[in-house]
């Protein structure tokens, strides 16, 4: 038995709607200027008809299939995982699809992207850290734009949008620093990556300006992850021969999470008589009570919203904009990992009550 039947046609829609072709055809479009007494009737027609658009056939014609790449680099960092839900839920409403691709941390993101362009794409948006510049030219010489997210890569003419992760890595030495830590350590990520290396400088040089020599500050990788943290915190703390740092400084959250749990439960240490533990990225996870943890808050509504507008995917005639580089101020966000200062008890009362679920 065959498994093909006849399928209805937009044709066949109008016809029993009593519309034109091309009614039909902006009925399935969101935003698309029709009747509402109109679009009610395509609708009910196309349901008689158990008739669905057909996008392949339409990309033929539009040559655009409304399909966005999204080439992720990290999934074991439930930053991205909300990332990916946000961008899922902007495009979708935009009436676009997202087709989602993985690389391994580190790695290079060209065979990924070189798979994605095999679906006739309209853009690329890439977090992972990896990028050549011959990719780049291929993606925008088939005027394909590529936009970076959180990240930067030097030598790249590829536009980006990202999260100011120098003045971040500031936010947090300078919470460590109002709190009186006299002594300070960093558990760190993707070495290859702006994101992390960024975090590390403007922490580094924050406690620099403060007299604290570089070769103070211990360092110890966590591979942006919860395991490679709590290994990299227990490492740094377990049979010291030297007194322990007042604070520990997880590059990002899920580090930080790591290493508080490997501290505590391993260790015995509290936080934050024992240590102060500071954050970054301040994920959904980072605010549950086991933690309660000090961190950098990364605008991820904004940062979505603005690589979008990158793209610039109602104008597919538009010009591809290269080399713009948009990094977006963070803020920090006290909560129970770092004692809070007199002077920021308003923020970290401001903070608390975000966090407080609604009643009702």
């Amino acid at each position: 038995m065959k498994r093909t039947k006849s399928r209805a046609t937009s044709f066949d829609v109008a016809a029993l709607a009593g519309v034109s072709q091309s009614a039909v055809s902006r009925a399935f479009t969101p935003g698309s200027s029709i009747a509402e007494d109109k679009r009610a009737k395509v609708l009910e027609a196309a349901r008689m008809l158990n008739y669905v658009p057909n996008s392949i056939a339409s990309s033929l014609t539009t040559k655009r299939t409304n399909i966005i790449a999204l080439i992720l680099g990290n999934m074991h960092n439930p930053f991205y995982v909300h990332v990916l839900n946000e961008f899922s839920r902007r495009l979708q409403g935009l009436g676009r699809q997202i087709l989602i691709f993985t690389v391994d941390p580190g790695s290079e993101s060209d065979d990924a992207i070189l798979r994605a362009l095999q679906y006739q794409i309209d853009g690329v948006i890439l977090t992972a850290a990896q990028l050549s510049t011959r990719m780049t030219s291929i993606c925008h010489e088939r005027g394909i734009p590529i936009v970076l997210f959180n990240r930067y890569i030097p030598g790249s003419d590829a536009s980006g949008v990202r999260c100011d992760n120098v003045g971040g890595g500031r936010l947090i030495a300078e919470a460590f620093l109002a709190a009186g830590a006299k002594s300070f350590a960093m558990i760190t990520g993707d070495p290859k990556g702006t994101t992390s290396q960024d975090r590390v400088r403007g922490f580094v040089e924050r406690l620099m300006e403060e007299g604290v020599r570089r070769s103070e500050i211990e360092e110890v990788p966590g591979h942006s992850s919860y395991d490679g943290a709590a290994s990299a915190a227990l490492s740094l703390f377990a049979a010291r021969s030297r007194p322990r740092p007042d604070a520990l400084f997880g590059i990002n959250d899920i580090m930080a999470m790591g290493a508080i749990d490997a501290l505590r439960h391993r260790l015995g240490l509290r936080i934050p008589d024992d240590l102060m533990v500071g954050g970054f990225d301040d994920i959904p996870e980072a605010r549950r009570a086991p933690y309660k943890l000090t961190t950098v808050r990364q605008p991820i509504d904004q940062m979505v919203a603005r690589t979008l507008e990158l793209m610039h995917l109602d104008e597919p005639d538009r010009p591809i904009e290269r080399g713009i580089d948009l990094p977006l101020p963070s803020r920090l966000v006290w909560r129970g990992t770092v004692p809070v200062p007199p002077a920021f008890r308003a923020a970290a009362a401001e903070a608390a009550a975000a966090d407080r679920p609604e009643s009702g």
